[in-house]
């Protein structure tokens, strides 16, 4: 960020920013000498007493904010256009892309089997990762798609001038609509990878070329369509969002029809269509609604009505098509068309293919009143028998005809789940397969019970069934969940009619209980040992489809170097060698979440450079030479089974769950549309206990706020000093596992034990005490020995400081191993200790809350504790009530009978002085958590 002139005079935000770095600066130098000082703290100190003196106002930090929300949205820009590789020489130049999709010789159906197969599909996900507002992600994405700076840089001041929260409320719609602008990018992408390899087409073959239907890239979707842990998406809420879809292709069609008289057969089916679903969507139920059963039975009126109007597969509008291009006028029409009929036969009637998620426990609940069986199939004593007897139900399953009424009275959600697939593949789009994601699946009971389901209703050589394997117990039994499905001969007849195994792996849960290094290795071998079991089993005619679900930070599984190291990091090379040299046929998909993953198809610069690098990853030419990785399994058993062990005991470390619970959840704004977390009886979050009752995403996200990656870190030092020499070797010479480590150095650099110190340091009474001692301002010391009282009733302090302990402990032994380790930006200190200073701030207003009767079981003690956990939005609200601003209607009216006792006066005076600054601050405490987010490079 430049300077102005006036940026040494401590009153410009500019002077101010510098006052207060070269402050971080000093401290960390000092503390250098004094081992027993901490700097952040030391920091967030100066802060509070200059904020005490009148030298720093509310508004000064805004102004200051606004400077460092800039840097930060600058260093971001730069960071994403690098990303995507926009500065390097090939940058978003698809044309360029033939020569390497086509591979070596002229052959033209050698060429038509690479290019009319997908290799890849990127998946646009709902995770509550929308962390930032819309309006600043579209900014960021044009900065970082503009070549000129100064250009740029006008674009980030707008963006900076906003706030870096996320949009207050987020609901499903608005999800779906970031998805639908994203996948719009996304589609002109590919159409443009199309077009390029039509026009080399059209210069090697003039004659034949546009018999071609190149789709070697798709995109895929489950916005609207994941039910995993949530009740509030209405089946026709799926309905419409596939609909919505629909229409969506329709009009993409519409728009890019050629004016050629050939075109105006597709241009009237695909405008009936259209208007056709405009229709249907007219009478769909909104989202929200609770809708009556007369409204639901319009909207399936409305379906099956305009039916056949609105098309229910793509073949027609193919055909059309087919017919257009062979009667084009001219050549360039005839491009265009191909190139039409290319993305619909990739994605049939839809914007982007459907992906449907749920849990295994959903699908065991539906399936279990029909098979009569108690007992958890989970459960290793009850293994074969449950087996048995879903094998045994499979020998007789009938298909059910599957109607509206029907589904309305569905109440198994799995039942009710693939009852809505069935409407949808016979009403909206029946062109291709759907993929069907079960999360937790541990056992192969979970997708013959998944078979027996789609069987029931029809749909069985309709639907993708595709477990996901996540948690450290599912990548350990993988294999042995395909074995016991494969020894079903339904499941084998199932794999043969589909033509394809499908298998997700994801890196969020895995992540944060085994550690993200330990996980892609456990990942890698995982798809190896499978890649064996199809080759034993004879599948090796299956195509083996890997659907790669992460996150876009390294905690959930997203490499931060560049998108070339994290398509490398995620479809390792080796293993995609030995799916070579076994003959399978290999679909890679990637996920990409939430306005961070959506802003890699933020624009159409963004879009193309993101769709190279993926067509680059695909069809890389040749095999790189062995990685010694490889050559070592028992240095990489052991570092990943080690990192794994410490990962399993700092989870189960109460100090750990203490860390994330205390005000971890309550630094973060809501993400995403999922309902909120459960609350306790006296109001306020329920206590954390472990960290399985936290979600990977926050999980995550807390940590990023707390100032220490422990989940990309932790257990790597202690693994490293096993065999340290080795280590450095593996370090410098495997591309394997230096780039796998290249996520720990990142962590590093966006870590500091300083920061994490300060937080547990700011919950432990007797830090206040200390500070109790040297307290000199009027009315100081009783406020932080209240502070200290009440921090002394939570008891935190202990535990967090065993924990501290063990995470300092493992982190020396890394930097012994690794000194070359980055360390956290002076910027990114300077937020950390302007957050700690305003949560102190608020604190001290909190003991001043004046005492009150109790209220359904809240008391002034509860209050000041859950404020001490930052649970400060919901502590205002109460206290809106307890004490309020209005008077008392009842006031003044008689009522016929002696008047009882109600609360007289209003309560302005203690909302000025208290409960309204109170809300300023916190609202501060929340702007940095967002600017934290844009230095870390990703929510979650």
């Amino acid at each position: 960020m430049y300077r102005t002139e006036n940026s040494s005079d401590p009153q410009t935000p500019e002077g101010l920013e510098a006052d207060l770095l070269a402050l971080v600066e000093q401290t960390r130098q000092q503390a250098s000498e004094d081992p027993f000082r901490n700097p952040v703290l030391t920091v967030a100190l100066a802060i509070s007493r200059r904020m005490d003196r009148g030298e720093v106002t509310e508004a000064d930090l805004d102004g200051l904010f606004a400077g460092l929300r800039l840097q930060a949205l600058e260093e971001r820009a730069a960071r994403l256009r690098a990303y995507v590789g926009l500065e390097a020489e090939a940058g978003e130049d698809l044309a360029g892309a033939a020569p390497l999709v086509f591979g070596e010789g002229s052959d033209f159906e050698a060429v038509r089997a690479r290019i009319e197969r997908p290799r890849f599909a990127a998946v646009f996900t709902a995770h509550p990762t929308f962390g930032m507002p819309k309006a600043v992600a579209h900014l960021l994405a044009e900065a970082a798609s503009t070549p000129a700076p100064e250009s740029r840089r006008e674009l980030l001041a707008q963006a900076a001038a906003l706030s870096s929260r996320p949009d207050p409320v987020i609901t499903l719609n608005d999800e779906f609509d970031q998805a639908r602008f994203s996948v719009q990018h996304g589609r002109a992408a590919l159409d443009a990878l199309n077009e390029a390899l039509l026009r080399a087409a059209r210069e090697r073959w003039p004659d034949h070329w546009h018999a071609l239907v190149p789709q070697p890239v798709v995109l895929a979707s489950w916005v609207g369509c994941d039910t995993d842990g949530r009740t509030d998406i209405g089946w026709w809420d799926t309905l419409r969002y596939r609909l919505e879809s629909k229409r969506t292709q329709f009009e993409r069609v519409l728009a890019q029809l050629p004016d050629d008289p050939a075109a105006q057969p597709v241009r009237r089916l695909a405008e009936g269509a259209r208007d056709a679903v405009a229709r249907q969507l007219a009478v769909a139920p909104k989202l929200g609604d609770d809708p009556s059963l007369d409204t639901v039975h319009r909207f399936a009126l409305a379906l099956i009505i305009e039916r056949e109007r609105a098309q229910t597969e793509a073949g027609p509008l193919i055909a059309a098509l087919g017919t257009a291009i062979a009667e084009a006028g001219d050549e360039e029409a005839r491009l265009k068309l191909c190139v039409l009929r290319a993305g619909c036969a990739a994605h049939g009637l839809q914007n982007g293919l459907p992906h449907f998620r749920l849990n295994a426990s959903q699908v065991h609940n539906a399936v279990r009143r029909t098979l009569d069986r108690d007992g958890d199939p989970t459960d290793p004593a009850q293994r074969r028998s449950h087996l048995a007897s879903i094998n045994e139900l499979l020998d007789h399953v009938e298909a059910v005809p599957v109607d509206f009424g029907a589904l309305a009275a569905e109440r198994a959600s799995a039942a009710r789940l693939m009852m809505t697939i069935a409407q949808i593949l016979k009403h909206v789009d029946g062109t291709h397969p759907v993929r069907f994601l079960i999360a937790e699946t541990e056992t192969g009971y979970t997708l013959l019970a998944a078979l027996w389901l789609a069987e029931h209703f029809g749909i069985g050589d309709r639907v993708e069934i595709t477990p996901l394997f996540e948690t450290a117990s599912a990548l350990e039994q993988g294999v042995h969940v395909i074995e016991d499905a494969l020894r079903s001969p339904h499941w084998r007849r199932y794999l043969r009619r589909i033509g394809r195994l499908v298998l997700q792996f994801g890196y969020s849960d895995s992540g944060r209980y085994v550690g993200q290094l330990a996980a892609t290795f456990w990942i890698e071998r995982l798809r190896l040992r499978i890649t064996e079991m199809m080759v034993q089993n004879g599948l090796s005619d299956v195509e083996l489809v890997v659907f790669d679900t992460h996150g876009e930070s390294i905690g959930r599984g997203a490499h931060p170097a560049s998108l070339k190291d994290r398509l490398a990091y995620l479809a390792p090379s080796h293993a995609r060698r030995r799916n070579r040299e076994a003959g399978l046929k290999v679909r890679l998909e990637s996920s990409f979440q939430g306005t961070d993953g959506y802003l890699l198809f933020g624009s159409r610069s963004l879009a193309r450079a993101t769709v190279l690098r993926i067509v680059e990853h695909v069809f890389a030419a040749g095999d790189p030479p062995d990685d010694p990785i490889y050559a070592e399994p028992d240095f990489a058993t052991e570092f990943f089974t080690g990192v794994r062990q410490d990962m399993g005991t700092l989870v189960d470390d109460p100090g750990y769950a203490a860390l994330l619970g205390t005000f971890g959840p309550n630094l973060i704004d809501r993400t995403g549309s999922r309902p909120v977390a459960r609350q306790s009886d006296a109001g306020g979050p329920v206590a954390i206990t472990h960290p399985r009752q936290i979600r990977a995403i926050p999980n995550n996200a807390i940590l990023q706020q707390l100032g220490f990656l422990a989940n990309s870190m932790h257990g790597i030092g202690r693994a490293a000093a096993r065999a340290p020499d080795l280590f450095r070797d593996m370090r410098t010479q495997s591309e394997r596992f230096g780039r796998a480590f290249s996520l720990v150095q990142h962590a590093a650099a966006v870590s500091d034990l300083d920061v994490l110190r300060a937080y547990v340091e700011t919950l432990d009474p007797g830090m206040w005490l200390e500070r109790a001692r040297r307290a000199t301002r009027d009315g100081r010391r009783e406020e932080i020995i209240a502070i200290a009282t009440a921090l002394d009733r939570l008891n935190l302090a202990p535990r967090l400081r065993r924990l501290f302990g063990r995470l300092t402990h493992d982190h020396l032994m890394l930097h012994t191993v690794a000194p070359d380790l980055g360390a956290m930006s002076l910027r990114l200190t300077l937020l950390h200790a302007l957050r700690l200073a305003l949560i102190h701030r608020i604190w001290f207003l909190a003991v001043h809350i004046p005492g009150f009767r109790p209220q359904g079981g809240v008391t002034r003690e509860i209050l000041i504790e859950r404020i001490l956990r930052l649970d400060v939005a919901g502590c205002l609200k109460a206290l809106d009530e307890i004490f309020p601003v209005t008077p008392d209607p009842t006031l003044g009216l008689h009522f016929g009978e002696p008047a009882g006792p109600r609360g007289v006066g209003t309560y302005e005076t203690e909302h000025r002085t208290l409960f309204e600054p109170i809300g300023r601050l916190f609202a501060q405490v929340r702007e940095i958590s967002g600017m934290i987010q844009h230095e870390v490079g990703a929510f979650g």
